[in-house]
């Protein structure tokens, strides 16, 4: 049995991570996350950064701040609610020592698969679905500037 390796194409920003380093402007010392008022490291109880993000997202963007996944319709709603920000969390590098990415597109060819790529197609979906715009309001919404000046599509690896 081996490890899985997969192939990551996203249209979006690449944050990094603690372990492989933020990929942030206003890093604290030893290039910690800045303060966020949503989220602590240090927080033992917290589910962890990308959790942290997606909720404050959802809460912010789509006016969805459910926490009882027992209520019925539960999950029909937060897919919608996740739907209509036009954003999401993928990870990047390996499970134990994951990079976020924040992207508004991405397709994966996992464990040795190859895919065909229409960048141009791949492109005007992003363009035709304001996907600058929807990423720029997420950034806002979690107080992040990426170092990386604007949205672009990332190449990356992910090993787990």
């Amino acid at each position: 049995m081996g490890q899985s390796t997969d192939a990551i194409l996203a249209y979006g920003y690449n944050l990094g991570g603690g372990d492989i380093g933020w990929l942030l402007q206003n890093l604290g010392e030893y290039g910690s996350l800045p303060a966020l008022d949503w989220y602590d490291p240090d927080d033992e109880d917290s589910e962890g950064f990308q959790a942290a993000a997606e909720a404050r997202l959802l809460a912010q963007l789509a006016g969805f701040t459910e926490t009882d996944w027992r209520a019925d319709g539960y999950f029909d709603r937060e897919s919608d609610a996740k739907a209509r920000l036009g954003v999401q969390f993928d990870t990047h590098c390996s499970g134990d020592y994951p990079g976020y990415l924040l992207i508004a597109k991405g397709i994966t060819a996992r464990g040795g698969d190859a895919q065909e790529v229409d960048l141009a197609a791949l492109t005007a979906e992003v363009d035709a679905a304001d996907a600058d715009t929807k990423l720029r309001a997420a950034l806002d919404a979690l107080g992040l500037r990426p170092t990386q000046e604007r949205a672009q599509w990332l190449l990356c690896s992910y090993w787990g």
